[in-house]
């Protein structure tokens, strides 16, 4: 199992304060799970990333970079569980949750 923790500064969309954090997949069969909440972090965005695909440093980067690209997060927490899945299933795991915590689009 890896740990992985990137954190993005200089966000600009705030998460609703004091509202429930937000669970969306299921870990398990290739799957991953993302769970997002308001966290008082100086205006950053801090991810952990819990999976077992070890190596995959340069690929989380690049999926966390275009997340933080088109979201922008700040004050927010995001923990990632994952079991294998590819970087377009991340992506659209990480979007469905900040959607459900924002009742929204980007």
């Amino acid at each position: 199992m890896d740990t992985l923790h990137y954190r993005f500064e200089q966000g600009r969309r705030v998460l609703p304060p004091g509202g429930a954090a937000v669970l969306v997949g299921v870990v398990g069969s290739g799957n991953l799970e993302v769970l997002i909440e308001a966290a008082s972090l100086d205006g950053a965005c801090a991810i952990e990333v819990h999976t077992a695909a070890m190596g995959f440093g340069a690929t989380w980067q690049a999926v966390l970079d275009d997340f933080h690209q088109r979201w922008q997060l700040q004050d927010a927490r995001i923990a990632i569980n994952d079991m294998g899945a590819t970087p377009a299933v991340v992506s659209l795991r990480l979007d469905q949750a900040v959607q459900t915590m924002l009742g929204g689009s980007p």
